[in-house]
């Protein structure tokens, strides 16, 4: 079936491959919202999944202060971030006094208060009192957020703002199941995969995908995040009696994806990677502008990333089958009316034959937790390596004496004095106002050296951090 480039009058869009290059970003002022627990679309079951999985999950939206003004390059200084929680005010003044960064303007908006701002536009109500004066009156013609939902669609309309993206755009570019009949129906490999419109449905699917030699599978809804919306069916050796729980909310956007789960040591496989590529799609084109590497858990939640995956120096070829359905996933991504920031998910199997297959898993159409991370990377060290993880405090700590243990240590990122270094990101805080983890951005000019810095770094602190 050919590609149908929805809203696209002309041939499809040049791709441009530039790993370790940033791109030029949107020449535009922009506000935007850090709607993180939008993420579902108003599937407000799976956003409390989100919400109990991530934890501190209001300070989340941290993470965007020290890139705002470099993906909106055309407002430096005047373009404003929606946040639901005010960032740690020691790690904003890190950011512009020593790493010399711009930071947009802020104001604070609760999920609460989104949450009724869009029960109010489902009234037909005017948004004149319920949107603060900041958001409504600022000057910036565009707006975008983690996912253009029809709450972010009514604020632009009723402000006079166009949005990044569409509703459409944004939720379509987020389907996993569209991705798959696209990728399938195209000839590019897939992992074997069944649709079930119910919960009933997902045993008859499992019952497949053991006839044809799984022991495990997995069941996904079409828009999840960050592990929330999967659900690994560990043994298929009794699908029947062990049905596993798959709630309503996995088929609140259709039917969910039924897939085979791929073991080593099972069908010839030795071992699995998961690559991922990070995209910009603009107007005009799209760039792929990093490759790197996931850290999951055993549960396939995210945990961090890594830049360049080490493996790719001696695999020249495995690099160039990445880009190819990279460009193509890109492509599709256009296709779909969105625009912005995203990243292709791969997932890379090594046989005993030596033979090694490429499957693209997903696409994330927004602002992802390998966005921010690659793009101060490759601001500040374009050629070198970086590494991102999450870490959780046993003895929560403030954050001026965060900053201060990394400085003393010499762990501190400061540029134009070190070469590499620690950059703590984002903190997330507790209920006693103290930080209980945070995000660090390990850049160093090896894979190894990054992975070094970090070590260090949980040496130099006394908190005893857990990777998280």
């Amino acid at each position: 079936m050919p590609m149908q480039w929805q809203g696209v009058e002309n041939d499809p869009p040049p791709v441009i491959e530039a790993p370790g290059q940033l791109p030029e970003f949107w020449d535009r002022r922009a506000v935007f919202v850090a709607n993180l627990l939008g993420l579902f679309f108003g599937n407000e079951a799976q956003t409390q999944c989100l919400a109990d999985e991530v934890g501190e999950v209001d300070s989340y939206g941290g993470r965007l202060v020290p890139i705002i003004d470099l993906l909106y390059r055309g407002g430096v200084g005047e373009n404003l971030l929606v946040l639901e929680r005010a960032p740690d005010a020691s790690l904003c003044r890190y950011f512009e006094e020593v790493a010399g960064l711009s930071l947009p303007n802020q104001w604070i908006l609760t999920h609460r208060d989104y949450l009724e701002i869009g029960q109010a536009v489902a009234r037909g109500e005017s948004l004149e009192e319920r949107l603060p004066a900041p958001i409504r009156e600022h000057a910036a013609p565009w707006l975008d957020g983690y996912v253009t939902d029809e709450t972010l669609d009514a604020i632009g309309r009723q402000t006079g703002k166009r949005t990044i993206t569409t509703p459409a755009g944004s939720r379509q570019g987020n389907n996993k199941r569209e991705l798959h009949l696209y990728l399938e129906s195209s000839g590019f490999p897939v992992i074997e995969t069944y649709l079930a419109e119910t919960p009933k449905e997902v045993t008859d699917c499992l019952e497949r995908l053991k006839r044809h030699g799984f022991t495990a599978g997995v069941v996904k809804a079409a828009i999840g995040a960050s592990g929330i919306g999967l659900c690994k069916v560990d043994s298929l050796e009794d699908s029947v009696s062990r049905q596993p729980e798959v709630p309503e909310h996995f088929f609140y956007e259709g039917p969910c994806l039924v897939q085979g789960w791929l073991v080593p040591g099972e069908q010839g496989i030795t071992g699995l990677r998961s690559p991922s590529a990070q995209l910009f799609v603009s107007d005009k084109d799209v760039t792929i502008y990093d490759l790197t590497e996931q850290i999951l858990s055993q549960a396939s939640v995210h945990e961090g990333n890594e830049a360049p995956p080490p493996y790719l120096i001696d695999q020249p070829y495995l690099r160039k089958e990445l880009l190819r359905q990279g460009r193509e996933a890109g492509r599709w991504l256009h296709a779909q009316g969105y625009r912005g920031t995203g990243s292709v998910d791969f997932l890379v199997v090594d046989h005993e034959s030596g033979e090694t297959e490429v499957y693209v898993c997903e696409i994330n159409a927004r602002v992802t937790g390998a966005t921010y991370p690659s793009v101060l990377a490759r601001h500040f060290l374009p050629e070198g390596a970086w590494l991102l993880r999450n870490l959780r405090f046993r003895k929560p700590i403030d954050g001026p004496r965060l900053l201060e243990l990394l400085e003393r240590s010499n762990d501190l990122y400061i540029p134009g004095k070190s070469d590499a270094g620690v950059m703590p990101v984002n903190f997330n805080f507790g209920k006693d106002g103290l930080i209980h983890k945070g995000q660090f951005l390990c850049l160093a000019h090896s894979t190894a050296g990054s992975h070094v810095l970090l070590e260090l770094a949980e040496l130099d602190l006394p908190c005893e951090p857990d990777r998280d």
